[in-house]
């Protein structure tokens, strides 16, 4: 009987060394705080730098913009950026920079904050894919699709022969100091930071 016992004793002894050392190895380069059952979710995942299609396609679930006022001004903050960002696309893009418009282009309308709106754009982008192969093709693109936009709105179309001078961010080269501009095509006044010296309390 006593042999009985110390053969299941080994056997729990052996047992548990194994698991220790199984244990201790799995966890030995991990970080302190990547223990966690997320953690271990994201290492499964692939890491291709490619954002998968499904994520990219799936239907947006925002619920609808009531106030028709804030949708508005929305709609002009989102199109400033799209056109901003296609302004200054490079003009001989990586296939990276390709790939990374193309995946924003589609998450950005995945995620926009008003439903309808969001699922008419996903709908534009599976008819009018983007076009990103240069910074011309993107401007152009998102000149167009803007204009499809106004189109369901009923909105005037912009003549997108001039999109190119239209959105400019202000990054070109520096002008020579007299030469500069009062007011852009658009009839905005460009802001011109001069230092002041210290007013009252600063």
């Amino acid at each position: 009987m006593p042999r009985r016992q110390h053969i299941t004793l080994l056997m729990i002894l052996g047992a548990s060394a194994f698991f220790g050392i199984f244990f201790v190895t799995f966890f030995r380069g991990t970080p302190e705080g990547a223990r966690s059952a997320d953690f271990f979710l994201s290492r499964e995942a692939p890491q291709s730098g490619h954002v998968d299609d499904n994520l990219l396609h799936t239907e947006a679930k925002a619920p609808k913009l009531e106030n028709a006022t804030l949708k508005a001004e929305l709609g002009h903050a989102a199109w400033k950026v799209l056109h901003t960002m296609m302004a200054k696309f490079p003009d001989k893009p990586t296939e990276d920079d390709s790939a990374a418009l193309k995946s924003y282009l589609h998450l950005f309308a995945r995620l926009y904050p008003c439903g309808e709106c969001a699922r008419h754009f996903q709908k534009i982008l599976k008819k009018f894919p983007p076009q990103v192969a240069s910074r011309s093709t993107a401007a152009a693109w998102a000149c167009h699709v803007h204009n499809e936009v106004n189109k369901s709105l009923k909105k005037e179309l912009f003549d997108c022969s001039n999109i190119g001078d239209f959105y400019d961010c202000g990054c070109a080269k520096d002008e020579e100091p007299g030469t500069e501009k009062v007011k852009d095509k658009g009839g905005f006044t460009k802001l011109q930071l001069e230092k002041e010296g210290l007013t009252r309390g600063g």
